[in-house]
């Protein structure tokens, strides 16, 4: 899962990346600072914001499309320019600190402060040395390879590959252990990380980076931590049942001896390096006669859908809720299909590189199923993007950082049986009886997912509280994982491993939350809208094309962009003021029905 958009103000930007060694953040002024001095700051800090926004929008769209050393270097100058200007003014933003202002002028100082990911002390040897150990973890990780006795080394895309299709318990054993072998070198340096971003984070005003972290959800640190545990508690029945059966299923495949029906799930047999999602085991655990009674990859082919027309079909989804049509841009800039002549990154990103009408997305599309779902959730990321485009340069994202995956995914939803026959792909929609395999297949993704995006940044904000010490990094880890995930791993750890590392985004210092917000969100806004457009229908086979009342709705929340707390915006859509993860269960009620019956004389838990 990797961030999907660009941001107007440059998220995921780690403020250390580089040396800073005339940081100007430091400087003081014997006059008294005032509200006007501080809507000065923020009107000249716009103006440079959006000029470097643009230049570092269009130089990551060149290397991404022209893979060069050169374009590289442009990228990277580019970039370390604007992580630069970022820092400063992150810093000088917070000389207003403890002067009373408007609230408006009070969040864009806030805005500011909090697009960095990993604040850097303001003493220049501390900056340098925390810069270089952020690149060396990054490095680790982007190099890491596992290389066996006979020297054959395989990459992390060779060992995705092989966790996904290979049912050999030894061989998966073998995989996971030799990935973990590339973070053991990265914990003494993720300790040093910790101390000095802390140092930066205390700077600023913060009690530690996590404390900063949580401080970007327009509530209290610590009251968003027991929100994301409420919200987990709701869903967690569901996802229990899903693991009873799972387990069942991986004991009848591997024997119980090697996955006891009352312990956490060994972590190397989910189909996954992380065991974060468990879609690539469905044939191990899906229901008899789950056949959907279609394919909408055969579909596409007999209707002659190439890459252009499955985007323009994605978009007529958008028109026909009320969005204006993309611009002739789009289609002119984007990429579709993977270029014979040069190497570009494939992966799917939806761009806006003036922050107005210039919108893209980049994309190597398979005529498949899977990619046209893909298609729309990317154009979800554009259209969000375009309604927030008249906010200022501070509130051009989406309303908390998991708002724009959870668009992008909602849309995604409404890409059901009813739809494809709508848009006459397909002649007729199976009866209910053959949901169960759909929604199996979909919550061995999504359901599965939810504890393991919940649990990263709870292991990360107590490390950097000093509630987990480095001499607890591993076992707090896996205590974790058993706590939330009911997994377990395979073979004994100690602390000379350093299993965080593993997962790219603990070395890569990219917060985690947005991924279990989004997973939860997507549901609320699809049964919101689903009520909106007036559907009968039960909430998974409920889609909102054609709804001129969904679209209404759901862009006045998109064109709110941040500019209020994150709770105005989902009340704007669904009338409530917090997250519920009712809608999950209501999604995927017929699912719980048949796990309900499946898990009889099991023993659940662990």
């Amino acid at each position: 899962m990797k961030p999907r958009f660009k941001l107007s103000v440059g998220a995921l930007i780690v403020a250390s990346t580089f040396a800073l060694s005339a940081c100007k953040s430091t400087e003081t002024t014997n006059k008294a600072l005032s509200e006007a001095d501080a809507v000065a700051f923020l009107d000249k800090a716009s103006e440079q914001l959006v000029d470097l926004n643009f230049r570092s929008s269009r130089s990551a769209w060149i290397y991404a499309n022209f893979i060069t050393h050169d374009t590289a270097s442009l990228a990277a100058d580019v970039n370390e320019e604007y992580t630069a200007a970022l820092v400063e003014l992150a810093n000088q933003a917070a000389q207003f600190d403890g002067l009373a202002l408007s609230k408006d002028t009070r969040r864009k100082l806030d805005k500011l402060k909090l697009n960095l990911t990993l604040p850097a002390p303001k003493d220049a040897d501390k900056t340098a040395e925390l810069a270089k150990l952020t690149a060396e973890l990054d490095g680790m990780y982007g190099k890491g390879k596992y290389c066996k006795d006979d020297g054959a080394c395989l990459s992390l895309g060779d060992m995705t590959a092989k966790m996904a299709n290979s049912r050999d318990y030894e061989e998966l054993l073998d995989i996971w252990q030799g990935w973990r072998e590339v973070s053991k070198p990265m914990r003494p340096l993720y300790e040093k990380q910790v101390v000095l971003t802390n140092e930066g984070a205390n700077e600023l005003g913060y009690a530690d980076t996590g404390a900063m972290w949580r401080s970007k959800y327009d509530m209290p640190a610590d009251d968003f931590a027991k929100e994301l545990d409420r919200t987990w508690n709701q869903v967690k029945p569901l996802y229990d049942s899903l693991h009873c059966h799972v387990r069942a299923k991986l004991g009848e495949k591997y024997g119980e001896d090697k996955v006891p029906q009352d312990q956490p799930i060994p972590a190397h047999l989910l189909g996954n390096m992380w065991a974060q999602s468990w879609g690539n085991i469905y044939d191990l655990v899906a229901p008899e006669n789950a056949d959907p009674g279609y394919d909408v990859t055969a579909l596409l082919a007999k209707h002659n859908y190439d890459e252009i027309k499955m985007v323009k079909g994605a978009e007529k989804f958008f028109t026909s809720m009320g969005f204006a049509p993309l611009p002739e841009t789009f289609y002119e800039r984007s990429l579709f299909i993977k270029p014979q002549d040069r190497d570009v990154q494939c992966h799917a990103s939806a761009w806006n590189l003036d922050a107005k009408d210039d919108l893209r997305i980049k994309m190597c599309i398979q005529r498949t199923g899977e990619e046209f779902s893909v298609i729309h959730h990317e154009l979800g990321h554009n259209f969000y993007q375009r309604a927030y485009n008249q906010q200022p340069v501070y509130y051009q994202e989406s309303a908390n950082d998991g708002f724009h995956e959870a668009i992008g995914d909602t849309i995604a939803l409404s890409v059901t049986p009813g739809y494809l026959k709508q848009i006459g792909l397909l002649d007729n929609v199976p009866d209910e009886s053959k949901d169960i395999g759909l929604l199996m297949k979909m919550a061995l993704d999504k359901v599965a997912f939810i504890p393991f995006g919940l649990l990263v940044d709870q292991w990360r904000w107590k490390v950097f509280s000093g509630e987990i010490s480095p001499a607890e990094y591993n076992q707090a880890w896996w205590e974790l994982r058993e706590k939330y995930q009911g997994v377990k791993a395979p073979v004994s750890r100690t602390e000379s491993d350093f299993d965080p590392g593993a997962k790219y985004h603990v070395p890569g210092n990219v917060p985690y939350t947005r991924y279990f917000l989004a997973h939860i969100l997507q549901f609320q806004f699809h049964k919101s809208l689903c009520e909106i457009a007036g559907s009968k229908e039960a909430i998974h086979r409920c889609s909102v094309y054609n709804s001129k009342a969904a679209g209404e709705r759901l862009n006045a929340m998109l064109e709110m962009g941040s500019s209020k707390p994150w709770q105005q915006a989902l009340k704007t859509l669904t009338g409530k003021d917090e997250m519920d993860a009712t809608a999950v269960l209501d999604y995927f009620a017929p699912l719980q029905k048949y796990l309900d019956e499946q898990n009889k004389g099991r023993n659940c838990g662990w």
